[in-house]
């Protein structure tokens, strides 16, 4: 491990490597329960879903360990799974086949960018300020996914609101009930300094929750979609369902789609995955102070590639675009900092091809706390942020990133807001010259983005 991963470089150890990979692929486990749930929606196999969504994550996030050795997962990215389903396949009528070839598509144009250094481009052109500001927005991002995953935020007529304790306290409330009480126990941890805190805290909420199932207070309701809390089996062996969506990216049927329609589509994966994946790595990178002192990430090619790869196998396996996770902030939390953490995260994603009735039962309010504490802790870096009048342009921009990200439930939405923002505020404050010739043409793309696409 030390020879591969290089441990004693980034001060860090197995057990800890190991906790951290486990807290992540805990934080990102929903994803075997979500993305099956979306893409069949779509038409496609739910169980060849979840076993496409494992083997892809798991190649994804091997790559990530071996090839960057960095502390990040990768799993089927949620925004992309959804405009696969509801956009592309039931909003334009277009087969999940077809839908499938444009993710495999936008695959291949990534890793050839990749190797021509453009996306390490982007990521380095981007102002150290508005990184701060992404990893901030992030924060607040993953924070508010854990506020819903718990049930605390809920719609109403001013949007959301905070969930009713007292209205189905027996499935939903407890619920809610118990994600708060898993944000203190995760707090006191990480007070105390408890190495694997936040993994603790999963594991005690859960606890918790199979405690008061027995108990009578949390009563399982299916039409209400609340289920039981004790796994419903251990081990499932059966693998057959994967040849309903492996390869099926090449047997399309282009009849019906319009060329223009299709590549409009491939530029809309590419364009989401592109600035989800450098704000996420952004995001990550500055909470694990990974960012050299001009605010590079060293490892960001082989990174970049790894993502690349990823999306590619999972179009032929039968997924959505893969892409880095933020919920890799849990893992660097608990201090995974090298490729050990994302080998064990890759590694139970492919033990969840066996397990997954196991995986597949982690509650979505047992995870939600990590997320709200993960993003307390990638908030910290709005204390880098500089308000004086000197820095006035990059600190508005940065705000308006933050803000962008919750708001519109985007990562790229909050990176094009950012630069828009910072863009304009330079030329119109007189200085233009300070503006790199790559974040005219990034503000420039925003811009025809959002009038095109």
């Amino acid at each position: 491990m030390e020879t591969i991963f290089k441990l004693k470089d980034h001060n860090t150890d197995v057990k800890t490597e190991v906790a951290a990979g486990i807290t992540t692929f805990m934080t990102m486990a929903y994803i075997l329960a979500v993305n099956p749930s979306i893409l069949g929606d779509a038409g496609m196999n739910p169980s060849a879903v979840l076993l496409a969504t494992c083997l892809a994550s798991c190649i994804g996030t091997l790559c990530m360990a071996f090839m960057a050795n960095l502390p990040f997962a990768l799993s089927a990215g949620m925004g992309l799974n959804a405009f696969l389903a509801y956009t592309v396949v039931l909003g334009m009528g277009i087969s999940w086949q077809v839908a499938l070839l444009a993710v495999f598509a936008e695959g291949i144009i990534f890793i050839i960018l990749s190797l021509t250094n453009v996306r390490e481009a982007i990521f380095n052109s981007i102002p150290l300020t508005l990184k701060k500001g992404v990893s901030v927005g992030i924060g607040l991002f993953i924070a508010f996914i854990g506020l819903q995953n718990a049930g605390l935020v809920v719609d109403s007529s001013t949007l959301v609101t905070i969930t009713s304790f007292v209205d189905n306290f027996n499935t939903t409330g407890i619920c809610a009930l118990l994600a708060v009480i898993g944000v203190l126990i995760t707090a006191v941890f990480h007070i105390k300094e408890v190495k694997g805190g936040i993994l603790y805290g999963i594991v005690i909420t859960w606890v918790l929750g199979m405690i008061c199932q027995l108990a009578g207070i949390y009563v399982p309701n299916p039409e209400m979609g609340a289920y039981s809390l004790f796994p419903s089996g251990i081990m499932s062996v059966d693998f057959s369902a994967l040849r309903d969506t492996f390869g099926q990216c090449f047997k399309v049927d282009f009849s019906g789609v319009g060329i223009f329609n299709f590549i409009v589509i491939i530029f809309s994966f590419l364009f989401v995955d592109l600035f989800d994946t450098l704000g996420t790595l952004i995001g990550v990178s500055t909470k694990a102070k990974m960012l050299d002192k001009d605010g590079k990430l060293p490892q960001i090619k082989p990174a970049l590639m790894a993502d690349a790869i990823a999306t590619t196998a999972g179009a032929v396996l039968g997924t959505s675009t893969v892409t880095t996770f933020v919920e890799s902030s849990a893992g660097v939390a608990v201090g995974g900092k090298t490729g050990l953490t994302a080998l064990t995260t890759g590694g139970l994603f492919l033990l969840a091809c066996l397990f997954s009735p196991l995986f597949t039962s982690i509650p979505a309010f047992a995870t939600a706390p990590a997320l709200i504490f993960v993003g307390f802790l990638m908030f910290e870096a709005v204390a880098d942020l500089k308000f004086d009048k000197d820095n006035m342009v990059e600190s508005i921009s940065a705000y308006l990133c933050i803000i962008a990200m919750p708001l519109f439930y985007s990562i790229s939405e909050g990176i094009c807001m950012g630069v828009i923002s910072y863009v304009v505020l330079k030329a119109a404050t007189g200085k233009a010259k300070d503006v790199t010739p790559l974040m005219y043409v990034l503000a420039v793309l925003f811009v025809l983005k959002y009038i095109f696409l």
